[in-house]
């Protein structure tokens, strides 16, 4: 068999590509419903806001799964990656105040200068859009055999914990980079997180990395 040689693969919104995930997270939903899985990974009830101006990842792995709070489950789309470095990355979480009428916002940026360094960096997205390019990618392979090292495996598998159907759809690419990158999500975790010039800002009212509409 003649090998075939596969390059960089662009899309101009990064959605694009996640509209298997998305129907992956809805069959995890219809599981979890049926009581065949439990939701994973309990959340607070504040989304946040992630955004990037250049994320390049090594060993990208993409499922869907749940993750849990007291107000139900939520299905999102899991982004992992065994390494990242991330330039001008921003993260704001609004927090409603009910007993004095008012918003609470926490924003943290940091890489300006100096790129972040994350490993086994894992994003559960409801929602992102990014300019992407994905090298030596592989869409449609099984959940179960993304880890690297196992058989053809490129990521870094699922994450410990997640509840996902088994022999779902996954994707899976050697390499990875979004420009322009802006999601929703409710939960990140790394098994190391660098942060170079970081800096923190608490205040009343909204003061997010972007608007909900720059989502549409």
């Amino acid at each position: 068999m003649k090998d075939r040689t596969r390059g960089g693969t662009r899309w101009r919104r990064f959605a694009v590509v996640m509209v298997p995930g998305v129907a992956a997270s809805a069959a995890v939903g219809v599981a979890v419903a049926q009581g065949a899985l439990a939701a994973s990974f309990s959340v607070s009830g504040q989304q946040f806001k992630v955004q990037a101006g250049k994320m390049v990842g090594e060993d990208f792995v993409q499922y869907g799964a749940l993750d849990q709070n007291s107000k139900g489950a939520h299905p999102v789309a899991v982004v992992g990656v065994n390494h990242a470095t991330i330039n001008n990355l921003c993260q704001s979480v609004v927090v409603p105040i009910p007993l004095i009428g008012q918003d609470v916002s926490m924003k943290l940026t940091a890489g300006d200068k100096e790129a972040v360094d994350a490993k086994q960096l894992y994003i559960d997205a409801e929602a992102l859009k990014a300019d992407a390019q994905f090298e030596d990618i592989d869409i449609g392979v099984s959940v179960d055999d993304t880890l690297k090292g196992k058989g053809a495996g490129k990521g870094p598998g699922p994450h410990a914990g997640d509840k996902y159907v088994p022999g779902s759809f996954a994707q899976q690419a050697k390499r990875v980079t979004f420009t322009d990158a802006k999601q929703r999500a409710w939960a990140t975790t790394a098994g190391t997180f660098t942060l170079k010039g970081l800096k923190m800002k608490v205040g009343f009212g909204k003061d997010e990395c972007f608007k909900d509409s720059e989502l549409e």
